[in-house]
């Protein structure tokens, strides 16, 4: 079968690769029908991890059973699922408890596990043609019958629950303001959820306009271009003041703002790991909390400097201290939320698809992630379809 693979640092190739087989009585195989780029892939793709040559990409995957285990007891041929990037065994401590991000029995060693990802288990990703699902009983979520939603549908893989995730981790309520850094999919998602959970103002906090608009449109969000000033102070200003609640939907990429407004392109030399979190710190009410969704790793190979280099970020944890600040962090536990997500869906009451920018050919892949990267204008969340 044809698969998106990884060649090294900016470069993967669709590939011939083995087809999937089941391996336990409890696997189903799935014939993809969508599966999405995610911006988690671009620090892979970039050289950003530990990641090797020949990794199969594709932690967000949507498709429909055609091979099923003997120990399946819920699912038969011709089932449409939609699958949580963590993949999850379902009894162990955390996962009994909804941590299914911390699944400690599917990857030896470490906390949680993913398809297509670096340092995330043996499980080949989903930008492909078919996929091996393990413990399907329980990661499979069934949809509707037909291809009704397929867009909005394929986004619950990650994107829709991480960004409600985001609200979660900072405890948001309604009739609360909220700063979301990032309009990328998480932070757009974030922004939507914000919206649906009856925020009073949100606003979000970007560089690319065609982000910005979306969020605008869609969320009613108050876009904060970060290239034309301070987004703190540009946010003090709108407000009046600090906001309630934040989200950081950016990670461990952040970038400082454009000291060369004539110069469009994304600059990785421009990158300041913890920006993002210190700008956060200023902004929020003290006693107010922080949700933090974004990336961060224990070591990174093209850090901007030593200690970055090893995940130890200069915080301004003594504000932090001063203002009785409360952060929420880590990995999005999808099967917390990915349920009800998909029925706010099918009930006409929420439509993420709004996010998605492109839907293309798995041949596509490499000049989508080419574009993806280099976060050219338009390119917002692109779909693969096999």
């Amino acid at each position: 079968m044809q698969a998106v693979v990884y060649q090294g640092p900016h470069e993967v190739a669709v590939e011939e690769v083995d087809e999937p087989e089941l391996q336990h009585p409890n696997d189903v195989v799935i014939d993809i029908t969508t599966t999405c780029i995610c911006g988690s892939d671009l620090h892979m793709y970039e050289g950003r991890t530990d990641a090797e040559p020949g990794i199969v990409f594709g932690h967000e995957n949507m498709g429909v059973v055609t091979e099923v285990g003997d120990g399946v007891s819920t699912l038969g041929e011709g089932d449409r699922i939609v699958l949580p990037f963590n993949v999850a065994c379902g009894f162990c401590q955390n996962c009994e408890e909804g941590y299914t991000g911390f699944c400690t029995n599917v990857n030896p060693g470490f906390a949680g596990g993913a398809y297509g990802y670096v340092a995330m288990g043996p499980y080949k990703g989903g930008q492909a043609e078919q996929l091996r699902v393990p413990y399907a009983d329980f990661n499979a979520l069934k949809l509707p019958e037909g291809d009704e939603h397929e867009d909005s549908f394929s986004l619950l893989a990650d994107i829709f629950p991480t960004g409600w995730h985001g609200t979660e981790l900072a405890n948001l309520q309604p009739g609360e303001s909220v700063a979301i850094f990032g309009a990328g999919p998480v932070g757009a998602m974030a922004a939507y959820s914000a919206h649906i959970k009856g925020a009073a103002e949100i606003y979000t906090v970007d560089r690319v306009p065609s982000r910005l608009d979306a969020v605008e449109e869609n969320c009613d969000a108050i876009p904060i271009d970060f290239e034309e000033g301070d987004p703190v102070e540009q946010i003090k200003d709108e407000h009046g003041g600090m906001v309630d609640k934040g989200v950081d939907a950016v990670g461990y990429q952040a970038i400082d703002p454009d000291t060369d407004p004539g110069d469009d392109a994304y600059d990785p030399a421009r990158e300041n790991p913890a920006v993002v979190l210190n700008q956060l710190i200023q902004v929020v009410r003290p006693t107010g909390e922080l949700g933090i969704p974004g990336l961060y790793v224990p070591s990174d190979p093209g850090a901007p400097d030593e200690m970055a280099a090893q995940g130890r970020l200069g915080i301004d944890f003594g504000k932090f201290f001063e203002k009785g600040l409360k952060c929420g962090t880590g990995q999005c536990n999808v099967k917390q939320y990915n349920r009800y997500l998909r029925d706010l869906i099918i009930e006409g009451r929420a439509d993420p698809s709004f996010i998605v920018s492109h839907r293309v050919g798995l041949e596509e892949a490499p000049e989508m992630y080419e574009a993806f990267d280099n976060r050219e204008e338009g390119v917002t969340k692109v779909l693969l379809e096999p």
